[in-house]
């Protein structure tokens, strides 16, 4: 399970430690050729008036739910993914039996950029995106931050996005300062110090097997039913 920092170090390490919009805290920013255009980095919203929203599957109306935080940089949530999440896709969230909602955890500005290219998809393209962020995760998160950059821009363009939507939401400032408020705000509230975790029903959980996870939803299931 990866490790968090405190919650201030953690935003610093994000925004003020060489986002590439960003050039705070003494932190240049990072220039990335023929991904962040002049003409559009340009965004002047207020973060504070973005609302950002959680993406889910499942049934929202279940009696059960189930929060991940995960980051697109973290191995283990690689895993998860790989393998723990068809599993309880087809046992509880395409049958309707719970409902799964994805937060993202923000380790560095790699994480924060592959988080906004899923965004970016909408909630149509948000967790087929995702699924490629996360299989491809050893090839696009290796080299130098244009490198990583534009390995991400590959992704979106490989899932349908225009150059032009790429650039809107690479340039997008106020999203992405938005973004890591809202992770560090539900972290806090959710107690979480590694990824992945859960939240079931309230209740904040480390990293575990399919077998663990599924005799805990079955555990609730029953209670909810009866």
């Amino acid at each position: 399970m990866k490790k968090l920092l405190f919650p201030a170090l953690a935003l610093a390490a994000v925004i003020g430690g060489g986002v590439w919009y960003s050039g705070q805290s003494g932190s240049p920013a990072i220039e990335l050729p023929n991904v962040v255009p002049p003409a559009v980095a340009q965004e002047s919203a207020d973060a504070a008036d973005i609302e950002i929203a959680d993406f889910q599957m499942g049934n929202p109306e279940a009696s059960v739910e189930v929060i991940e935080y995960a980051s697109f940089t973290c191995p283990h949530c690689a895993t998860f993914h790989d393998s723990v999440l068809p599993k309880l896709k087809a046992d509880y969230i395409d049958t309707d039996k719970i409902n799964f909602v994805y937060r993202e955890v923000f380790f560095d500005r790699y994480g924060l950029w592959a988080a906004m290219v899923a965004r970016c998809g909408g909630e149509e393209k948000y967790f087929g995106i995702s699924d490629l962020l996360y299989d491809k995760q050893r090839e696009w998160a290796q080299g130098e931050p244009a490198e990583i950059a534009n390995n991400l821009r590959r992704i979106g363009k490989t899932a349908g996005l225009s150059d032009e939507a790429l650039d809107a939401c690479f340039g997008n400032a106020a999203q992405a300062e938005a973004m890591v408020a809202y992770s560090q705000e539900n972290m806090e509230a959710d107690k979480v110090t590694g990824t992945p975790s859960f939240v079931i029903d309230g209740k904040t959980y480390s990293n575990m097997s399919y077998e663990d996870l599924s005799e805990i939803l079955d555990e609730k299931l029953e209670k909810a039913d009866g």
